[in-house]
């Protein structure tokens, strides 16, 4: 009877060793046998005198595909022990959980990938299933490159890495991206090692930037540089390649440390430099398209391949400090001479002036020396005027051509710019490309024309006093354009009468001429001179002082012999 109606110390026993066991396995995994199918539910013993219900999809395909029998073995996770209706409450959804988390623990821990499935889009990423844990993929470690559209990813199993596992929160972060660097890098490597410098290979242009292309060369990329595209001058990789085209190329320089890979298109051709030099002699004229303008020159291209430059100094004759945008346009035909070939540096100097008539050869031609030309005052400087002559030319009067009695210094401040002036072609220097004129020269020199032609030293001529100064008079020699300078010691043979407030402006007097110099232009006058000489020739006439006559007597008898044959 002991047997059947226990004591109460041994039900107290066994009731302590029913909650020691719920102790032990609430809130962990237990396996349990299916005792029914209810519907959509499994019942299942888990061995704690009570039962727990599981819906069978939670079981997966063999939930949903019927395979679900009775006294299968199931693992579950056990919640709580006993809910309100006296029932075990049991998830597979969790146990799958735990199960999943002890293996990717042991992964994370083992640097191994695991597989996993994309099956939902969240804010920043995507949920992955990593049977039965749910982990979080972001969107940059989806693929090495943005990726678009994930739809073709999703709902296929395929490898991850674990980045980061937090199982008090319950995050896991996973990466693909890894992955397929770590897959790429072993494929890369075998690939660069079985690339050789010199070979010729086939790709696709995977992307195109401002200075060049990369190619795809299974499973590897090369860059084409836009320098080694073509021969020609390529501005642009997409004016010449596409994305998705497949070209062929040749290795030009192969890094096994790094990888790198440079490719080259042009080297596939002929290099249209070999021969250049026969191709295009010095001083032959030929036909090109401009490519680029600089702030230094104009490129132009003669053909496919073959560049020269216009320099800036040789664009224009005339035109000297202007951009070479002014002067030609891209894409302009234009016609060139050959100044210059280089094939060591692959260099041709090009001139475009050459082409055209030297505009300073021409206006020799057609204004001789001494030939009068009119033009504007383009510029005034401290040595002279510049006047823009035909031909877009300048010609420069220089100070000392301005005027032939006056300083240059005060004949320029009559001159603005924009005047028209004339002046006459004094010289044309066409090497140095310069143009001597003169305005002066226009009236003729007065030290030559009218009576001037007839004055010599010693000239006793007529002077009028034009301007009184302390050191003596300025005056105008009559009849001519002369003027003439009388120094104080000049004016009178008398100390006394050696004073230039003694004479008026506008008063005339004879005076001899004691300096004559042309090419200095200096002419000067002495009244003292004239005296002295009249004086000698009374003296030689009529009488000397050896007779007995004074010289008073003497000047006196000429005096009057002069009257006498006036009279």
């Amino acid at each position: 009877m002991s047997e059947l109606n226990p004591s109460t110390e041994d039900f107290a026993a066994l009731l302590e060793e029913s909650f020691t066991h719920t102790d032990l396995y609430e809130g962990a995994v237990v396996k349990g046998i299916v005792v029914a199918i209810e519907k959509d539910l499994a019942v299942i013993d888990v061995g704690l005198k009570v039962e727990g219900r599981v819906p069978l999809k939670e079981f997966g395909a063999k939930g949903r595909d019927g395979e679900m029998a009775i006294g299968t073995e199931v693992e579950v996770y056990l919640e709580r022990v006993e809910n309100a209706l006296g029932e075990a409450v049991l998830s597979r959804e969790k146990a799958r959980r735990e199960e999943s988390w002890v293996r990717l623990e042991v992964a994370f821990e083992a640097n191994e990938k695991v597989t996993g499935q994309i099956f939902n889009q969240v804010k920043g990423g995507f949920t992955v299933d990593l049977d039965g844990a749910v982990a979080f993929l972001p969107r940059s470690q989806v693929d090495i490159r943005p990726v678009r559209d994930v739809t073709p990813l999703m709902h296929t199993p395929q490898p991850f890495q674990i980045l980061k596992m937090d199982k008090r929160r319950g995050n896991i972060v996973v990466s693909r991206r890894v992955v397929l660097e770590e897959t790429r890098a072993e494929q890369r490597s075998e690939l660069v090692q079985s690339l050789e410098e010199g070979q010729t290979v086939e790709g696709v242009v995977k992307n195109i930037t401002d200075y060049g292309a990369f190619v795809d060369l299974g499973g590897i990329d090369g860059l084409l540089h836009v320098t080694d595209i073509a021969w020609r001058r390529i501005n642009h990789p997409s004016e010449v390649l596409t994305i998705g085209q497949t070209v062929k190329v040749q290795i030009i320089r192969v890094n096994q440390e790094t990888h790198r890979i440079s490719l080259g298109m042009k080297q596939l051709e002929t290099d249209p430099w070999d021969g250049i030099e026969a191709k295009y002699p010095v001083d032959a004229k030929f036909t090109g398209r401009v490519t680029n303008i600089t702030d230094y020159g104009a490129f132009v291209e003669l053909e496919p391949g073959i560049e020269g430059l216009i320099h800036v100094s040789e664009m224009s004759w005339t035109k000297k400090n202007v951009h070479p945008g002014k002067i030609v346009a891209t894409s302009q035909e234009v016609e060139v001479m050959i100044l210059e070939v280089d094939p060591v540096k692959r260099r041709i100097s090009l001139g475009l002036k050459q082409t055209l008539q030297n505009p300073w050869d021409a206006f020799a031609e057609q204004y001789p020396a001494n030939t009068e030309v009119e033009g504007e005052v383009k510029n005034k400087t401290e040595f002279g005027l510049f006047i823009g002559l035909d031909g877009d030319v300048d010609g420069m009067v220089h100070l000392s051509d301005l005027d032939w009695n006056r300083p240059g210094e005060q004949v320029i401040e009559e001159y603005k710019k924009g005047d028209m002036v004339k002046a006459i072609v004094l010289d044309v220097d066409v090497d140095k490309e310069r143009i001597s004129l003169g305005i002066k020269q226009l009236g003729g020199d007065p030290m030559e024309s009218g009576a001037a032609g007839e004055i010599r030293k010693n000239s006793v001529v007529t002077c009028e006093v034009i301007e009184l100064t302390d050191g003596g008079l300025n005056v105008k020699i009559a009849d001519s354009d002369l003027t003439a300078f009388i120094r104080r010691a000049d004016l009178a043979r008398e100390r006394g009468d050696q004073r230039p407030e003694r004479f008026a402006v506008g008063e005339k007097f004879d005076a001899r001429i004691t300096q004559f110099d042309k090419k200095t232009r200096r002419v000067t006058a002495s009244i003292k001179a004239l005296e002295i000489s009249e004086e000698k020739e009374a003296v030689a006439q009529y009488g000397s002082s050896d007779s007995g006559a004074s010289l008073g007597d003497i000047l006196a008898a000429a005096m009057n012999k002069a009257g006498t044959d006036e009279e």
